[in-house]
């Protein structure tokens, strides 16, 4: 089952505050010889039913290459790989040499990882993009490898459009809120899809506070309550008011409206790069397109989430395994076809070219350049988003969107 980037959103909370100890066990099932510096253990999760065979082509052909170096593989899903490490860090257990997660932070700030510079070839280090680079980073040095991005971009149903009477896409949200009005005015359908139930509020708010110039933090300050903010989530329940989106949008997650959108009963979404995929295997008929995500302006930005991979240092001993290793998985041809396998967007611009005609790419490569991000790099951002997951939905029920962000920054303070 594919499991949509969220970025680093709960790890931060599973891992932080947590005594992070090494020692010679096993991690995550697979036993690691820490005194062999060739020798990697390598714990990844499952994105997909493809992932696995994935890299155990890739270790396959890293190892025909370099047959002295043996990368261990071990998959956990999604539900269970942070518990996974939490508890084998809780036991005192080893770390793997290679952690395929989504939050770095606290890892870092505890000094146990590699530095990316020492983890890769300084080539691929340059090839990354720069947002995602200074994602994976921390006071100037950067910590992680972003292994594949998502971002969001408007997704409009173009027949419905058509029966409507709308020429282009909107781009900015007053065109979104008269263009979402007409679509609804059609009866059986609703004009855009404003999910703010539990599962992903953060994601739905963040794109709209970006879209008015707003941020979640400033230095090491979370920014929670700031006018900026404000003027997104008020543009967010206008929307809601008129009428314009499918009913109890604060009870509604992602999935649903995604699901609804590939049924044709949605104008407009904002969709994530699996969301093509989706429709190619559940409603390959659907007349779409897509486009930048509308904001205050016009001017186009959009949320952008990364998953990362990082490496543990230890003793030190297995930098140069590592760094040949990673440096070979980031080669175009072996990063690319692995983006492409798992309906992401490539990070690296050797990728992206290789992926030029790949449908993903061509929707969402160009959200790259003006992707912001969540600050999951601060340990408080873990109670900020599970406080706007579960508060933002009362903008349609009446709430105050100022109140809303008041109780939100009380959180997160």
């Amino acid at each position: 089952m594919k499991r949509p980037l969220r970025g680093a959103l709960s790890s931060v909370a599973l891992v932080t505050g947590l005594v992070l100890t090494v020692s010679s066990c096993g991690f995550g099932g697979s036993k690691s010889d820490d005194s062999d510096p060739n020798s990697l253990t390598f714990l990844a999760p499952t994105y997909s039913d493809g992932t696995k065979a994935r890299w155990d082509g890739i270790i396959a052909d890293f190892q025909k290459a370099n047959p002295d170096i043996k990368v261990k593989l071990s998959m956990e899903s999604w539900d269970s790989i942070k518990d996974v490490v939490r508890t084998d860090l809780q036991a005192n257990s080893t770390t793997p040499d290679i952690l395929n997660l989504d939050a770095y932070s606290t890892f870092a700030t505890d000094g146990k990882l590699y530095p990316a510079s020492d983890i890769v070839d300084a080539s691929v280090l340059s090839d990354i993009q720069p947002g995602f680079a200074k994602n994976a980073s921390i006071n100037g040095t950067q910590w992680a490898l972003p292994l594949f991005a998502s971002t969001r971009t408007l997704f409009y149903n173009t027949d419905l459009f058509a029966k409507a009477g709308i020429a282009a896409p909107p781009k900015t949200w007053a065109e979104l809120t008269d263009d979402a009005k007409k679509i609804q005015a059609l009866g059986g359908v609703s004009g855009y899809g404003l999910p703010l139930g539990s599962e992903e509020a953060q994601a739905e708010t963040s794109i709209w506070t970006f879209g008015a110039g707003g941020t979640w933090s400033d230095g090491d300050k979370l920014t929670i309550d700031t006018p900026a903010n404000l003027e997104g989530v008020q543009a967010m329940k206008a929307i809601a008011d008129a009428n314009a989106t499918e009913a109890n949008p604060g009870a509604t997650n992602r999935l649903d409206v995604i699901n609804t959108f590939i049924q044709g009963k949605i104008g407009m979404i904002e969709g994530l790069p699996p969301t093509i995929s989706q429709i190619a295997e559940k409603n390959p008929g659907l007349k779409y397109a897509t486009a930048p995500t509308p904001t205050k302006t016009g001017a186009p930005v959009t949320l952008g989430v990364a998953d990362h991979l990082m490496a543990f240092k230890k003793d030190g001993k297995k930098s140069a395994a590592i760094k040949k290793f990673l440096s070979y998985f980031y080669s175009a041809a072996v990063y690319s076809k692995f983006v492409s396998g798992e309906h992401f967007i490539a990070v690296t611009n050797s990728g992206a070219a290789a992926l030029a005609d790949d449908p993903v790419t061509k929707a969402f490569a160009a959200t790259l350049p003006t992707a912001k991000f969540y600050p999951s790099n601060n340990p408080k951002w873990g109670a900020a988003q599970g406080a706007i997951a579960q508060q933002m939905g009362t903008i349609t029920q009446g709430g105050d969107p100022a109140s809303v962000l008041q109780k939100i920054q009380q959180a997160a303070s």
